[in-house]
């Protein structure tokens, strides 16, 4: 898949974005159908993430006699990095694969032909709802993971680690702050936003009928988990430019 095509075809996007008319009724639809196939698997793989964190990080903090600031640690990586990854990761497999087949499904049986045909763009009315949709719901999961990912590192560290709830909250105050926060909610949107275009993108992109679905969908998870780590690093080293971590 060429760069500039996806480039050139994220700039269309972007366009018809702002482009009337909005299509309400079709971003609700997918939004809901997001939700449907994400909530669930996100919240499920969230707890695992926020588990093995506190765990690895206690064990460490424990050999190191710094106990008290396990909770800290465990949070602000789970705040900036394991639920928004953990967010998206199930977005684009899950919601972005099922776009894609949509989208191509629609593209082999010539709908979209039919579409243009009737002077509607396909960008307008297809794309650009799956896209807002991804990204929204995105960034509301990721909020939901962050808490699920919160509770279950507090969870594991006072009932399987043996540590003290008071030191566990008192050093979360001590070096998170509020702008972890917002760039993990800056993540799962920019996350989802990326994930949608590349889901539709290989869905209009689709040939050789339904081998060629498949194949689409095949590389709408592997191009999306690729373009997000590569935005997840970008991301993390500006952030740490712009906003310096927290002193004691």
């Amino acid at each position: 898949m060429p760069v500039g095509h996806l480039l050139g075809f994220a700039v269309d996007v972007a366009r018809a974005t702002f482009r009337r008319p909005v299509q309400v009724q079709e971003f609700f639809e997918q939004a809901w159908f997001v939700v449907r196939v994400s909530v669930l698997p996100t919240v499920a793989i969230t707890i695992p993430f926020g588990a093995v964190l506190s765990l690895q990080i206690g064990s460490l903090f424990n050999q190191m006699g710094a106990r008290s600031f396990t909770g800290a640690v465990a949070v602000v990586g789970i705040v900036q990095q394991a639920a928004p990854i953990a967010t998206v990761t199930i977005i684009a497999g899950a919601a972005g694969a099922a776009v894609a087949a949509d989208i191509g499904a629609r593209k082999i049986r010539e709908e979209l032909d039919a579409i243009e045909v009737l002077g509607i763009s396909v960008i307008d009315r297809l794309v650009v709802p799956r896209v807002l949709a991804m990204a929204v719901v995105a960034t509301l999961l990721n909020g939901i993971a962050t808490a699920v990912g919160v509770a279950g590192g507090y969870v594991f560290n006072v009932l399987v680690q043996g540590g003290s709830p008071g030191a566990y909250l008192q050093s979360i105050t001590a070096l998170a702050q509020l702008p972890d926060l917002w760039i993990g909610e800056i993540k799962a949107f920019l996350f989802g936003l990326l994930a949608g275009i590349v889901a539709c993108h290989q869905g209009l992109s689709v040939k050789r009928g339904p081998q060629g679905v498949g194949d689409g969908v095949n590389q709408t998870v592997i191009i999306s988990f690729v373009v997000l780590l590569v935005v997840n690093t970008v991301l993390t080293l500006v952030y740490y430019q712009l906003v310096p971590p927290k002193g004691l």
